[in-house]
């Protein structure tokens, strides 16, 4: 007989002839769906569970991971016991949390004394927690650590058993969690927490515990009580400098978004020539810094740090530069705090889920959504205590009848036949309910003496008065909120710390732009007509021959002066650029020097016409136009408190440009026209514009197909008779060069 043929099978083990004649409903098939009905099915639910259970944080300060995590330490004992394994802590938070044990163990670490991120932190930790500040520094493994509860969570959990909050199953239904902790304290603001969630963010920055209880104080007994007051600033466990803006303080605190600068902290260690940095913002960490730096030196953008390195210890964080020989600390510090992280702004995006509802609130809307959501608390704590104080005294009333006559009571129990008859017939031989009759049935034979039943009956008294005081404390909202406030103020005197983040105001900060000290020395400055330039110093030029120049080109300028003074170039296309005489390195005149139009980036086909040497902005610029116009312009309008490198409209566009010269003061100058016309006059004439391209007035008049094509400064007695190229009232058309002076102005 045959044997017969085993099926085929896939690497899954199915039946391969089967599965080919299987078909399946749907299978490759394209359907159509509309984006919206897509986003409404499939991604709109997860949307809102990120933001609702995941990335917002609540009006109790806590994400629901953090909720679970910490609930279940204070159920495993914690808060009181030793330090446990944190990989039991993970196993046991996996009942309530079952996005995985790393997530959770994540989630401790940023909740721990040992990781620093929080002013308060809520997990006492043991072993390597790993640091906020540093990139590099991991944590170790969940099975090399342990943790326990901090006091302050004391704060977290009080009452959480009377009905102070909600309770909820958990995702198996196997046991409960609270929606919310009864916080004696708006946690939401002492410690920061960050989240990102699907289409909205989360920035919460810390505040200090002592100030956010004060405030909150003050907010009770005032609802109009100015925040900024009392709040001060945010504080960061990280410390670091607040640079203080009130205006940016209080914008920040009314709509809850901003940004609040800090800067690092550092000292200078005169022995060894240092700067030691010891605190820095919460938004970076130490290597950032570091790189950044390095890469700045490398750029060339830093000269002053001669080595940096990172000695971070047990101690704490410590960041130390060595300078080189000269370097202000001071002022490289400043340079420093513009273009590395040791300054950075925390971005303030206080968005708190409000009854299931996400919402960026501000410092006083916040404080006061917690204001409602502890005086419920405390309500609902109250309505609790009262329901088991008036259970108590009920029972106590129904002991008191039997006070009447013990041997009666003892007597019904032991003539009752059956015992389900015991509490029948105590309720009907002492007139009292069936709930007080099981009490008096379920007391022990040896409390059956008057002593006892005396000291329970005291009781009577106390819970009688205390009954009233809590229906007191019902029906009046100033005694919930005096409730409040002392427990605020028990909170300050316990757990209340002093600031770590020093807050500076305006008068303390340094913020002047950083000048490097550049030496000022003499030096002669050269200009060509090819826009070449050249800074020679005097020790050079004595010993430089003649100067290199380009074919065709010449000098057209020779100005001593100093090292530090301010340069302004004309250009050819009525525009103007500034920079400084040290921008430019020391040559020598055997050098074609640099090209000055390349060095300032101008404009294509743009060429450098004149230079301008000042310090101090005085003096007036003339343009000279070939319409026999011209235009005098104080030069203190080329002055910018920024440092622009270019202004346009530098000067007038409307006519071409026939010279250009610069005054210190008022002087007297020859035109020269076209027509070989001279003119003679003095430029107090003009009157200054500020404006730079202004088309100036009317100084020579040239008839058509003539222009002016020259000016020049007037050399005292270099006309036999000045008076015939001068004249009373301008414009003027000037004169021609006299038989005397033809020989001595061959060229003007």
């Amino acid at each position: 007989m045959a044997k017969k043929k085993a099926p085929k099978k896939d690497n899954n083990g199915i039946d391969a002839e089967l599965l080919k004649n299987t078909h399946i409903l749907g299978a490759g098939e394209i359907v159509e769906q509309p984006i919206t009905e897509t986003l409404e099915v499939n991604f709109m639910p997860y949307a809102m569970s990120v933001i609702l259970s995941r990335a917002i944080p609540e009006i109790d300060g806590f994400k629901p991971s953090h909720r679970k995590l910490l609930y279940t330490m204070y159920k495993m004992g914690l808060l009181s016991g030793g330090r446990t394994k944190s990989a039991n802590i993970v196993g046991q938070t996996m009942r309530l949390n079952p996005h995985g044990d790393a997530a959770i163990y994540e989630t401790m670490v940023r909740l721990s004394k040992g990781n620093e991120v929080l002013l308060h932190a809520y997990v006492d930790s043991k072993g390597n927690f790993g640091k906020a500040y540093s990139r590099d520094m991991q944590y170790a493994a969940s099975r090399y650590t342990e943790a326990k509860l901090t006091p302050i969570c004391a704060e977290l959990f009080r009452d959480i058993d009377r009905d102070t909050v909600d309770f909820v199953d958990n995702y198996d239904s196997t046991t409960v969690e609270p929606t919310l902790f009864p916080v004696t304290f708006p946690s939401v603001l002492v410690n920061s927490n960050l989240g990102i969630a699907v289409g909205m963010a989360s920035s919460i920055c810390s505040f200090n515990l002592k100030e956010v209880c004060e405030t909150t104080i003050e907010l009770i007994k005032n609802p109009d009580h100015v925040i900024a007051d009392t709040l001060l600033a945010p504080d960061f466990i990280g410390g670091g400098k607040i640079l203080y803006d009130r205006n940016t303080i209080e914008e920040v605190y009314r709509t809850g978004r901003g940004g609040i600068k800090v800067r690092a902290k550092y000292t200078y260690d005169k022995e060894y020539n240092c700067i030691d940095i010891t605190e820095i913002p919460p938004t970076t960490t130490a290597e950032a810094i570091i790189d950044k730096i390095i890469e700045k030196v490398k750029g060339g953008s830093i000269k002053e740090i001669a080595d940096i390195r990172d000695e971070t210890d047990k101690t704490g964080l410590k960041i130390t530069i060595d300078l080189k020989r000269g370097t202000d600390a001071d002022r490289l510090m400043q340079k420093l705090y513009k273009s590395t992280p040791l300054e950075e702004a925390f971005p303030c995006n206080f968005n708190v889920l409000i009854n299931g509802s996400p919402r960026v609130c501000g410092v006083k809307e916040l404080l006061s959504e917690w204001i409602i959501f502890r005086a419920n608390c405390i309500y609902r704590r109250t309505r609790f205590d009262l329901k088991k104080a008036s259970d108590k005294l009920h029972l106590l009333k129904g002991l008191e009848k039997i006070l009447l006559d013990i041997d009666k009571a003892i007597k019904i129990v032991r003539n009752t036949v059956e015992e389900s008859e015991v509490v029948p017939n105590l309720m009907i031989g002492f007139g009292i309910d069936q709930i007080q009759a099981e009490y008096v049935a379920e007391i022990k034979l040896r409390h059956l003496n008057r002593e006892y039943i005396l000291k329970r009956l005291t009781d009577i008294d106390e819970l009688t008065k205390r009954i009233e005081e809590l229906k007191d404390i019902l029906g009046s909202k100033a005694k919930i909120k005096k409730i409040i406030v002392t427990e605020l103020k028990e909170v300050i005197k316990k757990y209340g710390q002093e600031r770590r983040s020093e807050i500076c105001y305006e008068a303390d900060i340094d913020d002047e732009d950083d000048v490097e000290e550049v030496p000022d020395y003499p030096v002669t400055l050269f200009f060509t007509k090819e826009g070449y330039f050249k800074k020679i110093t005097p020790l050079s030029l004595r010993m430089s021959g003649e100067h290199k120049l380009k074919e065709g080109d010449r000098i057209t300028q020779t100005v001593e002066t100093t090292n530090n003074q301010e340069l302004l170039f004309f250009t050819d296309k009525c525009q103007v650029y500034k920079t400084k005489a040290n921008e430019f390195a020391d040559t020598k005149a055997s050098v074609l020097g640099e090209y000055v139009a390349g060095k300032l980036e101008a404009d294509k086909d743009e060429n450098m016409i004149y230079m301008v040497v000042t310090s101090d902005y005085k003096g007036y610029m003339l343009f000279f136009f070939e319409n026999g116009k011209v235009a005098k312009v104080d030069l203190a309008s080329y002055a910018t408190k920024t440092n622009r490198k270019k202004l346009i409209k530098a000067y007038s566009d409307k006519s071409p440009l026939a010279d250009i010269m610069y005054i210190p003061e008022d002087t007297d100058l020859v035109v020269k026209s076209s027509a070989g016309r001279l003119l003679l006059f003095n430029t107090g004439a003009i009157s200054p514009k500020t404006t730079k391209d202004t088309i100036g007035v009317s100084v020579m008049t040239v008839k058509k197909g003539h222009r002016v094509i020259k000016a020049r400064s007037y050399v005292e007695g270099e006309f036999r008779k000045p008076y015939r190229y001068k004249t009373k009232n301008l414009p003027s058309a000037g004169a021609l060069l006299s038989a005397d002076d033809v020989g001595e102005q061959l060229e003007l």
